[in-house]
């Protein structure tokens, strides 16, 4: 579950400034939005003051085309206003979604280079709250945050500037309440703080417990779990719900005692400056432009405590969405060569590996692997066996470098593993899982991945090598058919051979098969087996195996017994052990086929 943490006040000031840098390549919208807060300020009090000037010296004095006059300038005056304040608006938005929009290209780019490690630990939720949720409250910092809150503290400002020059006493009179206000303003922020952390926290909880779930309905309802499943979800939207109504609370406390107080001032203000008028220390058109100004005096003082929430709640964000940014769980890329095809041998020499990626080998215990060595001859089939948990799949994981090894070397030819680029490694590494991954998409696009360096021809013959392209053109479109989410519409032959196909498209030097056949029919199977034993005559090949008939044509066969090498040599050296680990595989298996 992601939680909300609180950011110190130390921390606020970095965190601001690392948003407001965010803003750079927009500089000059920023410029704009910052010049239109200063402007807004005397253009706001502007009305309020010429409508005084309007009673006391045209009204009064029965000045009907001054009065003329200054109702058109009144009306200017307020077009400009809304005009002014339109722009600004815009403006904030427009600045804000913009940063979200290159903010969260950033993010996903980031999450993309992260270490498979992370994902092993961190809920699919959590970065979907920080992708989306998160940084759309950043936004608020500039729709609603800082640039507002400078536009709404200047206008403060040069009103209470305005209201003293005009009248000090009145304006002492109408602020006497203001200690209730701030005392009241204080209580709303700190309230709704509280309140916007819990509604935060269950947020991330409901995201992360709606992924894992619909990602699982087919276990949810093989296992007839959908009753408790409801009752989970119902508990956490319950929580949600409430914590969204609490949240209402100071909203509908709060409000109503700014008006309140409002209108208590306003009281003041005309108890004061009736007897004003009458003893002639207070002309009639500051009595009337008086209402205005308190108008514009509380009118922001309402929103100012929301928008502090606001922007420290966007801080917060921010501050979970750095966190990401600045995590450097990323496999180290620091290797040079750039190889158009990887040759040579492809050498473990003592491998020590532990899924723990953040300790130290002299900290680690519980060991995946232990002491591998071996050498596959390029060009040559290495087959892996062993039970569940020998640690066959970690092979090839760290073999493309998704995780990094503890202790010992690998090599391909004679340069180090790391002395290639990642990404053009894994380009010569070709991997088929047993559990395939299809997007939404066309077939073809499933296949390239959106590569727009492989046309469809080649598709065409990739498949057509493995004998799959009768089964593709058999769908609805063919390779124009949409696959919808995890190819949920396509059995599991069908997604395999798309997979296998989408493998061999891209022309690898070296080619993984991790059990890749065994949740295929044998008339598939065999159709896959034809085309691997064209493509191992051509390339280095890794097959972990379930089924031996998919190894029948390894050089070599490897027995992982708990992360250790049990056995390794040729089929037919392992086959003349007496009671060899491999020796009884076959045996059994010779069994279950009679």
């Amino acid at each position: 579950m992601s939680t909300t943490k609180n950011v110190k006040p130390a921390q606020n000031g970095k965190i601001l400034a690392r948003i407001l840098a965010l803003a750079k390549p927009y500089k000059w919208v920023f410029i704009l939005a910052a010049t239109l807060s200063v402007v807004l300020a005397p253009v706001a009090i502007l009305r309020p003051f010429l409508v005084q000037l309007t009673v006391d010296k045209h009204i009064l004095n029965n000045d009907y085309d001054g009065l003329l006059l200054m109702i058109a300038i009144l009306f200017g005056i307020l077009f400009l206003e809304g005009l002014l304040a339109y722009i600004f608006s815009y403006s904030t938005s427009w600045l804000g979604q913009s940063i979200i929009r290159d903010t969260r290209v950033k993010v996903f780019r980031h999450i993309n280079s992260l270490r498979l490690s992370y994902f092993d630990r961190t809920p699919i939720g959590t970065n979907m709250t920080r992708t989306i949720s998160d940084l759309e409250t950043i936004n608020t910092v500039f729709s609603e945050g800082i640039i507002t809150i400078i536009a709404d503290i200047l206008t403060l400002i040069f009103v209470l500037g305005i209201m003293f020059y005009t009248s000090w006493s009145l304006t002492l009179v109408c602020l006497s309440i203001f200690p209730l206000l701030l005392i009241a303003s204080y209580w709303f922020k700190e309230a709704v703080k509280k309140s916007y952390e819990r509604v935060r926290n269950l947020v991330a909880t409901l995201n992360a417990f709606l992924q894992e779930r619909i990602s699982g309905m087919r276990l949810v309802q093989i296992f007839n779990a959908e009753e408790q499943e409801k009752q989970k979800f119902e508990k956490i939207s319950r929580d949600y719900t409430r914590a969204n109504l609490d949240s209402i609370f100071p909203y509908a406390v709060f409000f109503p005692l700014v008006e309140i107080f409002s209108a208590a001032s306003l009281g003041l203000m005309v108890w004061y400056g009736a007897s004003g008028v009458l003893d002639g220390d207070v002309t009639l058109g500051v009595l009337v432009a008086f209402p205005l100004y308190l108008g514009q005096l509380f009118r922001p003082i309402r929103m100012l405590a929301d928008k502090f929430n606001s922007l420290q709640m966007g801080l917060v964000a921010a501050n979970r969405v750095f966190e990401l940014l600045d995590s450097r769980e990323q496999i180290s890329n620091e290797g040079k060569i750039i190889p158009t095809q990887l040759k040579g041998d492809v050498v473990f020499k003592n491998v020590f590996f532990s899924y723990q990626q953040d300790k130290k080998a002299e900290e680690i215990e519980d060991w995946i692997l232990q002491n591998i060595n071996f050498r596959l001859p390029e060009g040559q089939t290495l087959a892996i066996v062993g039970s569940t948990g020998a640690g066959k799949s970690t092979i090839i994981n760290i073999l493309s470098r998704f995780y990094e090894i503890h202790k010992g070397e690998i090599s391909i030819g004679s340069e180090n593993l790391k002395s290639f680029e990642l990404y053009a490694l894994r380009r010569r590494i070709a991997v088929v899982l047993q559990d395939v991954f299809l997007f939404s998409g066309t077939v073809f696009e499933n296949i390239s991945l959106n590569d727009p360096n492989i046309s469809k021809e080649q598709v065409i013959a990739a498949a057509q090598l493995i004998g799959a392209h009768d089964y593709i053109i058999r769908l609805p479109e063919g390779y124009d058919y949409q696959v919808r989410e995890r190819g949920a519409t396509l059995s599991m032959g069908q997604r395999q051979l798309i997979s296998f196909v989408r493998a061999l498209v891209f022309n690898p030097d070296i080619l993984v098969l991790d059990e890749a056949t065994s949740a295929i029919d044998p008339e598939t199977e065999a159709i896959i087996q034809h085309a691997i034993e064209k493509l191992i005559n051509r390339r280095t090949s890794i097959i972990i195996a379930h089924r031996l008939s998919t190894i029948q044509h390894a050089h070599q066969v490897m027995v992982l017994e708990k992360g250790q090498i049990a056995e390794i040599g040729s089929p037919t050296e392992l086959m003349q052990l007496e009671n060899g680990h491999y020796r009884q595989l076959v045996e059994a298996s010779q069994q279950e086929a009679v």
